[in-house]
């Protein structure tokens, strides 16, 4: 296994979702090259890093409303019952009542913040964090879409739309290979300044539609859409505005043929 082959490999095996038949020549390549062993050693810090900021959920202020609605008249009253013994046994009903109905609601209020579009979001911008580590970002490096477009041959299994965007200030750096939404996906890297965007491609499944920016994450914007024959993904930490000219200017511009 030489570089090449290794490095597309270095993330599933980070998450331990690499294939057992593949992790054993990943480790003996990683033994013998410094270079992916250090690329492991920063995806693994990031993850680490990544883990310490965790996704927390605030529960709605009306909670406290629902929890009482949904209990029995006679636990929301206060019992006017004598002896100790009485009221540890109102209590502890009263606790395991509002603790069921509670964590009922909690878990219908995660489930509905955590949907499959916002679960790929936080993918996306995963992603586009591990490619701002130095030496990360770009496997081909030209400005010249004629290159870029046909080094994908043969690494994914579609033919990625490439385009140089230059004349409307955000030119094309290059592209990678990259994973995402559990497969092989064509990620096309473009500038606008010192601003880095990564443009993620890969075959839709879905009808063609307009794009639609996320709310923003860990201060990176998302803006995604679909012509109907491939997904489009674009991240970075250009305020909305500018990457949704970036979108516009890649929508409308010229592709460069196969």
């Amino acid at each position: 296994m030489n570089c090449q082959q290794a490095k597309p490999l270095i993330d599933a095996y980070a998450d331990g979702e690499l294939e057992a038949s593949a992790i054993l020549e990943l480790e003996q390549h990683l033994h013998g090259c410094p270079a992916c062993a250090a690329a492991l050693r920063n995806v693994q810090n990031l993850k680490q890093a990544l883990k310490q900021d965790a996704f927390y959920f605030t529960a709605p202020a009306e909670l406290e409303r629902r929890i009482r609605a949904q209990l029995p008249a006679s636990v929301n009253a206060v019992p006017q019952r004598s002896g100790w013994i009485s009221n540890w046994n109102w209590l502890t009903t009263a606790m395991s009542g509002a603790f069921a109905v509670c964590l009922a609601l909690l878990v219908g209020v995660t489930l509905s913040r955590s949907s499959p579009e916002q679960a790929l979001t936080r993918e996306v911008v995963s992603s586009h964090i591990r490619s701002l580590i130095p030496g990360h970002t770009l496997d081909v490096v030209s400005t010249d879409q004629h290159t870029v477009k046909p080094w994908f041959n043969g690494k994914v299994d579609f033919s990625p739309p490439v385009k140089n965007l230059a004349a409307q200030e955000f030119p094309l750096v290059g592209g990678r290979l990259d994973y995402l939404n559990g497969r092989n996906v064509a990620a096309l890297v473009f500038q606008r300044h010192k601003h880095v965007i990564n443009l993620f491609v890969w075959p839709a499944s879905v009808k063609a539609f307009g794009p639609s920016a996320s709310a923003p994450l860990r201060g990176f914007n998302v803006i995604h859409w679909s012509d109907g024959q491939m997904n489009f993904w674009a991240v970075s930490d250009l305020n909305q505005s500018e990457l949704m000219e970036f979108v516009r200017d890649f929508a409308a511009g010229k592709t460069v043929g196969p």
